[in-house]
């Protein structure tokens, strides 16, 4: 299974980011949440960006591209195996950053990968 960091997670049932927490769960992956707001989303509480997490595989991200700026440093402190940029999310500066550490990068959609079984 690939523990995954939700970038943008959200209470909000119509979000991309709270479907993709539920379908992962269901698929047996572990999750962090971090997001803005406090909350709780597919059991797992929202947390803010703070302590790096040195065991994730992937990053799924639902911030667009103008508010990832923040999350820059933090997202390649974690050192993920891969970022996944959902539609809307691309970022190819990131995405070049990523790379030369090594970070693989894929502009998909976590909720197709899932249910293709390409997870």
């Amino acid at each position: 299974m690939k523990k995954t960091l939700i970038i943008g997670a959200s209470t909000n049932p119509g979000r991309y980011s709270y479907k993709a927490a539920h379908k992962l769960k269901q698929y047996g992956h572990d999750i962090v949440n971090v997001g803005l707001k406090k909350g709780e989303v597919a059991g797992v509480a929202i947390e803010s960006m703070g302590p790096i997490h040195a065991d994730i595989d992937t990053i799924t991200m639902y911030v667009g591209e103008a508010n990832q700026k923040g999350y820059m440093d933090y997202i390649l402190a974690t050192k993920p195996k891969r970022i996944i940029f959902n539609p809307g999310a691309e970022n190819p500066e990131l995405a070049t950053l990523a790379n030369k550490l090594g970070i693989d990068t894929e502009n998909a959609c976590t909720l197709v990968l899932l249910s293709t079984g390409q997870y």
